[in-house]
């Protein structure tokens, strides 16, 4: 995983703020989200200011050598137990979610030291559903969000390919 950084949020300058506003606004990125509203950039940019007082959520904006690839977040954090993922790939990029769940999976593990990984995913999601799956996370319930099926999914420590 050479060449790759973490971003965090709040470290970020504006145009990188704007850029990510852009691709979390894309309908490919869009649809897949439990917010699915159109965010404005004040909302965008109340957000990320709002991350510096809180330690239960991590965003990161994610570069691979020169370029930005996605977006990585932590959310619902439960020092040394647990926490909830979050990604998105660049939509003007494919083939990144690998690296990109790669980098959640090291930075939950041995940043975070949880000893879960908790993910939820829309079921007709196939391409990410079947991603997480290659990476060991199990389904372990369901639930109803937006009037959509969710597959709720967990990595265990144990469970992780090393």
């Amino acid at each position: 995983m050479k060449h790759i950084q973490l971003l965090n949020f709040i470290d970020l300058e504006q145009k990188e703020k704007e850029m990510i506003l852009v691709w979390r606004n894309h309908p490919e990125i869009r649809k897949w989200m439990y917010n699915q509203d159109e965010i404005k950039l004040d909302e965008h940019l109340s957000f990320i200011d709002s991350l510096k007082a809180r330690k239960d959520k991590l965003y990161f904006l994610v570069k691979k050598k020169d370029e930005f690839i996605g977006v990585i977040d932590f959310t619902q954090l439960v020092e040394k137990i647990s926490v909830h993922m979050g990604i998105y790939s660049n939509p003007n990029i494919k083939g990144n979610g690998k690296i990109l769940l790669n980098k959640i999976i090291d930075y939950s593990f041995n940043n975070l030291k949880v000893k879960r990984i908790f993910s939820e995913v829309f079921a007709e999601n196939d391409k990410a559903h079947n991603l997480y799956k290659k990476f060991n996370f199990k389904d372990i319930s369901e639930k109803i969000v937006n009037n959509k099926k969710v597959i709720c999914m967990e990595l265990k420590s144990e469970n992780r390919e090393f």
